[in-house]
């Protein structure tokens, strides 16, 4: 455990604390995350965590963890953990439901996939304080001609792709990102230069990149027409591309610097 220089004497010293008082991301009332680490439950030590809540096709948002192990448990529903190895350069996908975890190293690229509504999940760190570096702030803080240069891209193209993404998902797809079931197969993201809380804002256009869970009862590889190719090597199950509306982000937190910090 970490070094502790606690006094357990001391009439501040806190042992307990009701993590839902403590709200870390809102997107709406199925999706939303509460936390806990040693700045709100001083005696805690060298852990910390997430209680996540999501409905079916929502993503903790890729990212990885530069100072802590995640640990994911699930507790309701069921949803799949994808991670790269930065050694095999392989995406894993490990779908997990009630009783099952999965483990992200420290460090490791990584999302959460929510397959049913209801779903919640418990991620545990081995730091005090969980830090961590979103893929959307990578896409948003990175200038487009730097992304369009490095891997020879139409820039114009790169910037009116990235527009859309104006701070941090967290929890996507966004809050203002509607599918266009008239065309699944091209999807397309309009920018909205309306702030979130304007009534009358045309929604962002996108097909959701989410799955659904199904379980072939043969227990063989089956895979539905509508495929996302990121899951096309996972056993036992077809991952279908629903449709979903979403209501606007209540809340939004960042630090900027060293990553976000819970």
């Amino acid at each position: 455990m970490a070094t502790s220089n606690m006094d357990y004497t001391s009439p501040n010293t806190e042992f307990t604390y009701d993590v839902n008082r403590n709200l870390l991301f809102k997107k709406d009332e199925q999706n939303y995350i509460n936390s806990l680490s040693i700045q709100q439950l001083n005696t805690l030590g060298n852990t910390s965590l997430l209680d996540i809540f999501l409905s079916t096709g929502n993503v903790v948002e890729p990212h990885v963890h530069q100072n802590a192990t995640e640990l994911v448990y699930c507790i309701r529903g069921a949803a799949v953990v994808s991670l790269i190895n930065p050694f095999t350069n392989e995406l894993l996908n490990f779908p997990i439901t009630p009783g099952q975890v999965a483990n992200v190293p420290q460090g490791w690229w990584h999302y959460e996939i929510a397959t049913v509504d209801d779903t919640h999940l418990l991620a545990i760190f081995d730091a005090p304080v969980p830090e961590a570096i979103f893929g959307s702030d990578i896409l948003r803080l990175t200038p487009p001609s730097i992304l369009a240069h490095t891997y020879c891209l139409d820039e114009a193209q790169v910037q009116a792709t990235l527009a859309p993404i104006q701070k941090t998902v967290f929890i996507g797809p966004p809050a203002d990102c509607v599918a266009d079931v008239s065309t699944p197969s091209n999807p397309v993201c309009q920018p909205n230069n309306q702030p979130n809380n304007q009534p009358n804002n045309p929604p962002h256009v996108n097909v959701q990149p989410y799955v659904q869970l199904q379980t072939s009862p043969q227990g063989e590889h089956s895979y539905g027409d509508a495929v996302n190719p990121a899951y096309e090597h996972l056993p036992h199950a077809s991952y279908m591309l629903p449709t979903s509306n979403y209501t606007p982000y209540t809340m939004q937190r960042q630090l900027i610097g060293n990553g976000w910090r819970y």
